[in-house]
């Protein structure tokens, strides 16, 4: 009787830590498809301040909030919604490519550099 509860009792464990790496990897998407769309929302404002200190507030907070109402004290589902939350930044970055920076009007005017004499 005692093997079958330790059974159902991992079984009960496991799904557990793949639920919380899930929730981790669904978090880990809103929280950087959130900041992919706030950079590109923010480059067209006239206070950009206000949407990056606004989105960092509301993302932060959620994503804190939700690996507390998912570990529920226990460290093992933590480090499953970590290393999901991990996967899923992977995958946003993978899926977005390197960040491109748009350069400087003078870099493209004049390819030469002007030394001083």
């Amino acid at each position: 009787m005692n093997e079958v509860l330790a059974s159902v009792y991992a079984s009960a464990s496991v799904l557990a830590l793949c639920l919380a790496g899930l929730a981790g990897v669904a978090m880990g998407a809103l929280f950087f498809g959130g900041l992919w769309w706030t950079t590109h929302r923010a480059a067209t404002s006239p206070t950009p301040a206000l949407w990056f200190s606004g989105s960092l507030l509301l993302r932060m907070g959620s994503v804190l909030w939700g690996f507390g109402a998912v570990a529920n004290g226990q460290w093992e589902r933590m480090l499953a919604c970590l290393v999901g939350f991990v996967v899923a930044r992977t995958v946003v970055l993978r899926l977005r490519g390197p960040a491109q920076l748009p350069r400087a009007q003078s870099d493209t005017a004049s390819p030469e550099i002007n030394h001083a004499p």
